[in-house]
């Protein structure tokens, strides 16, 4: 059956571009002529009616912020079956018929469990880490790392001016892309990832060992969240190469800040896909890009797919960083 009044949150961490999709569902819902609410809170807010009627005007002025205008929230009690039945009850009694819901893979079990309890929904990845493993692209990714660059582009000034090893670490969870893409942008001498085995010696020291053998005087390392023990390896590198070290965690400044014209696309795109697949009576999908398409697969398919991490891009950051 076709969706005729839908709702829209978001949920878990908040990512650039979140807005973007948000306008996008609201624009694309009226366009159809459905009714469309906003949910305040993430599932939340489903859960103790923060939801309200939204307009064309309800999300003019968005698209360039960062965060989210519905804000996002952690939800306890939605992780149980007594919660999800809350929450669909209460959709059924708003007349609510369909639910874009915009976050990881923890938003996406939330949509599964409420679609199975009755309530339509859609998945749309929005998240900095890029760690949906059905989508190639997530929505906050591309902002989230060139932010990380920005920040150690300006990191890399005062380590030139004193001959230092600059170690920074980088969001991005259990997933690497942040870390990987941000290292080669910006020279680093070595870039460490989850999905990769680290070897102290092999993978740092003798690498800046060698690059001052050929009078290499300043060092950027880009450690993922993921890997960690940031504080540790910066001692450890000053320990065993002699070279003042310091370690810089950027935290979740690389959640912040205006999207990137990608994000800004991107999310659009996904929220209007959503919206498309909820008028045509389908649920239980989740909205991916595959190829630089813009595609969708069922949501347990997706939360079941194995990630692939790019071993031809980890070729190219070992090669390159000497």
């Amino acid at each position: 059956m076709c969706a005729k009044k839908i709702a829209v949150l978001t949920s878990g961490g908040d990512a650039p571009g979140m807005n973007a999709a948000v306008r996008a569902v609201v624009r694309t819902a009226i366009s159809f002529g459905m009714e469309v609410f906003g949910v305040k809170r993430g599932y939340n807010g489903l859960l103790h009616g923060e939801v309200e009627r939204m307009y064309l005007r309800s999300v003019s002025n968005i698209i360039q912020h960062g965060g989210t205008a519905l804000f996002t929230a952690r939800s306890p009690e939605f992780n149980t079956p007594e919660g999800v039945e809350k929450a669909a009850a209460n959709c059924r009694e708003m007349g609510i018929d369909g639910v874009v819901v915009i976050g990881g893979d923890g938003s996406f079990r939330g949509a599964r469990d409420l679609s199975n309890a009755g309530i339509p929904c859609i998945g749309v990845p929005g998240t900095i880490d890029n760690d949906i493993s059905s989508s190639e692209y997530t929505i906050g990714y591309d902002t989230a790392m060139n932010t990380a660059m920005d920040m150690i582009d300006r990191i890399r000034d005062t380590t030139e001016s004193h001959d230092r090893c600059s170690v920074v670490e980088v969001m991005g969870r259990r997933c690497g892309d942040i870390a990987l893409n941000t290292g080669i942008a910006v020279g680093a001498i070595a870039t460490l990832v989850p999905e990769v085995e680290i070897d102290f010696e092999r993978d740092l020291i003798e690498r800046i060992k060698f690059a001052q053998q050929t009078g290499k005087r300043h060092f950027i390392v880009v450690v993922a969240e993921g890997v960690g023990h940031t504080e540790e390896l910066c001692k450890r590198i000053q320990e065993e190469t002699g070279i003042e070290s310091s370690a810089t965690i950027l935290g979740h400044v690389q959640r912040g800040g205006s999207p990137t014209l990608r994000d800004r696309v991107v999310g659009s795109q996904m929220g209007y896909h959503a919206v498309e697949l909820l008028r045509d009576g389908k649920s239980n999908r989740v909205v991916v890009m595959q190829g630089e398409r813009i595609t969708d697969f069922d949501i347990t398919e997706a939360l079941n797919m194995p990630r692939v991490f790019d071993e031809k891009l980890y070729e190219i950051s070992q090669n390159l960083s000497r």
